[in-house]
């Protein structure tokens, strides 16, 4: 009688921890189904999941890894790591080997003893403090889209199977939401970048010059094509006095705002120098100082700056670190290199300059590396030949024609092949008297 009251009670105690942990199983999941929604920001409903599991199963760690299947070297990446606030242990490194076995195998792995295990033990340090793991995909329609695991009891217990069930069907209940709230996340990213490009193309817009400048006895013409909705290709033209006139063609690094900002900076700096009276070595000089304290070391612009005499047709001239320009007269062909370093780089550059002589029918033709560079469909460069030879047949021509014949070329030369890099063209041209 004794032994059948302790078998009863042995079978209540038993019914009653399964019916406790049935209990606990849907409290977690409750949790979770009612307190994340896809509307909040992925890393903090994967961090809520990893709490939760981290309690629950009372473990020591836990970690969420999404995957990147951009990253070939790298596909699983760290989102949310918890550990018990108890534990003292760095974070555990989810091996690479188990990682790739995830990969692989796209199903839960349980391990308790980890260094004893024949799939691992060659793989694993001897000092790894990851003693059992319990990991399981997070899938949408058989489709992983990252891994659930978690790391060591903190009870001399096992991970069980029903702690693997448990963890397969908060990985089940999670990921959906977990890649409902990365497309949220991605459109809104995506919203934020568009508006970002529309202010950037209206700031662009606002610092090019609406119409080209009259003067008399020249003919001016310029094109840019963007490859993007907003290129890094600058120019400008600046009236200093009757007599005076200076003109500029630049590149500066990055897209989107972060050039638009620089374009401003540049055109702010030059402006300012050029409207002073400095000449062309100081305009850059100055310019460049400026833009060292007010922009990141990684940004930067070349560029070339000119100064045209209308009295003497003389052109005083400065080259930092940009294509050197084609001067075309009827002796001979010219290029334009002397100047110094590209501008925000390095503080305190020093700038050389030198004068041309603008004769009747010459022409100065400044251009981005966006049409020498362009690239068809077997890697070969447009060239700087090839540009010479276009503008040698038509030098004749009015500079407009020029510059369509110069964009036509590059394009039959790239055929399919997207532009990849802003296209700009400034041509000058001394009319006959």
């Amino acid at each position: 009688m004794v032994h059948e009251n302790i078998n009863q009670s042995d079978a209540l105690e038993e019914e009653n921890k399964r019916l406790r942990n049935a209990i606990a199983e849907l409290s977690i999941l409750n949790d979770i189904a009612t307190t994340i929604s896809s509307t909040q920001p992925v890393d903090q409903i994967v961090d809520l999941i990893v709490k939760k599991c981290v309690t629950h199963l009372n473990v020591e760690q836990g970690v969420v890894m999404l995957l990147n299947e951009e990253d070939k070297d790298k596909p699983l990446h760290t989102m949310i790591r918890e550990q018990q606030s108890s534990s003292d242990l760095l974070p555990y490194r989810f091996d690479a080997q188990l990682t790739g076995w995830m990969l692989k195998n796209q199903s839960p792995l349980l391990v308790n003893k980890l260094k004893e295990d024949e799939r691992f033990k060659d793989l694993i340090e001897a000092t790894t403090p990851i003693e059992s793991l319990l990991s399981v995909p997070l899938s949408i329609k058989s489709k992983m889209i990252g891994v659930l695991s978690v790391f060591n009891k903190r009870t001399e217990e096992n991970f069980t199977p029903g702690d693997q069930k448990l963890l397969s069907i908060i990985a089940s209940q999670s990921a959906q939401i977990i890649e409902n709230a990365r497309l949220l996340e991605e459109e809104r990213n995506l919203r934020t970048m568009q508006e970002e490009m529309r202010l950037a193309k209206i700031t662009q817009e606002n610092l090019l010059p609406k119409e080209l400048p009259y003067l008399k006895g020249y003919q001016i013409s310029v094109k840019t094509l963007s490859a993007k909705e907003v290129g890094g290709d600058y120019y400008d033209f600046i009236q200093i006095d009757n007599n005076h006139f200076a003109f500029c063609l630049g590149d500066v690094t990055g897209k989107g705002m972060s050039a638009a900002m620089l374009m401003a900076n540049m055109q702010a700096a030059l402006r300012s120098q050029v409207l002073n009276g400095c000449s062309c070595t100081d305009s850059l000089a100055n310019s460049n100082n400026l833009l060292c304290v007010s922009t990141e070391p990684t940004k930067f612009v070349t560029l070339f700056l000119g100064i045209l005499n209308s009295d003497t047709n003389e052109i005083c001239f400065s080259n930092a670190g940009h294509d050197p320009p084609f001067h075309f007269t009827k002796s001979g062909l010219t290029i334009l290199k002397t100047g110094g370093m590209l501008l925000g780089a390095f503080p305190d550059s020093q700038y050389e300059q030198e004068k041309i002589i603008m004769e009747p029918g010459d022409l100065l033709i400044i251009f981005s590396d966006g049409i020498t560079d362009a690239m068809n469909s077997e890697n070969q460069e447009f060239g700087e030949k090839k540009l010479k030879d276009i503008i040698s047949d038509y030098k004749s021509a009015d500079p407009e024609l020029i510059i369509d014949k110069i964009i036509s070329a590059t394009r039959a030369h790239t055929g399919d092949i997207p532009q990849f890099d802003d296209m700009t063209l400034l041509i000058i041209k001394r009319e006959f008297e």
